[in-house]
C-alpha cells in the first residue's frame, strides 16, 4: 500500500478536533446548568420562556443528581475520546460512537419531554441538543466515509446518459 493510500484511509483529525471543540462547548453548558441547579439560582432564557419550568421539573434530575451532571460526564467523555481519536488511538473512534449514540438517545428523549410533556423549552437544553446532534453528525460522517477524504474518482460527476 502506498503512503498516499494509507493517508487516505486514516480518519481526518480535523473532524475529531471539531468534535472535541463542540464537546467543550457542551461541557461548559452542562457545568453551568449543574451549578445553577445545585445552587438554586434561576436561569434566564433569551429565546424561550420555559427555562424555569424545564429546569425545575421532575425530569431535571435523577434522584438528587441534576441531568446537567450526566451531560457534563458525557461531554467530558466525548471530548476525551475525540482527542484520542484525533491522535489515532485504536479504539477511541468506536467508544466515541458509543458515547455519542447514548447522548443522542438521551437528547431525543429530553426533547420529547420538553415538547410533549412539559410544553416548555430551555435555551441551554436546546443548545446542548444542537451540540449533541452536531457530534452525532460528525460521528456518522466518520463512520460512513471511514473518515477519509474522497478520491478524485469519487468526486467526479457521473456521465450523462
Amino acid at each position: 500500500m502506498s503512503e498516499t493510500q494509507a493517508a487516505q484511509e486514516r480518519p481526518r483529525p480535523r473532524l475529531f478536533t471539531l468534535a472535541a471543540l463542540l464537546s467543550l462547548g457542551g461541557l461548559a453548558d452542562s457545568i453551568y446548568l449543574t451549578i445553577t441547579h445545585l445552587t438554586g439560582e434561576d436561569v434566564t432564557c433569551v429565546a424561550s420562556s420555559g427555562c424555569s419550568e424545564v429546569l425545575s421539573s421532575a425530569y431535571s434530575s435523577v434522584g438528587s443528581i441534576p441531568l446537567g451532571a450526566f451531560g457534563a460526564l458525557g461531554y467530558f467523555a466525548a471530548f476525551s475520546l475525540a482527542t484520542l481519536a484525533a491522535f489515532r488511538y485504536p479504539h477511541a473512534r468506536k467508544f466515541l460512537s458509543i458515547v455519542v449514540a447514548g447522548m443522542l438517545v438521551t437528547t431525543l428523549w429530553l426533547l420529547y419531554v420538553q415538547a410533549f410533556v412539559l410544553h416548555a423549552f430551555c435555551d441551554f437544553c436546546l443548545l446542548s441538543a444542537a451540540l449533541t446532534l452536531s457530534l452525532s453528525t460528525i460521528v456518522a460522517i466518520v463512520h460512513f466515509t471511514g473518515g477519509r477524504p474522497r478520491t478524485a474518482a469519487e468526486q467526479a460527476p457521473l456521465p450523462e446518459s
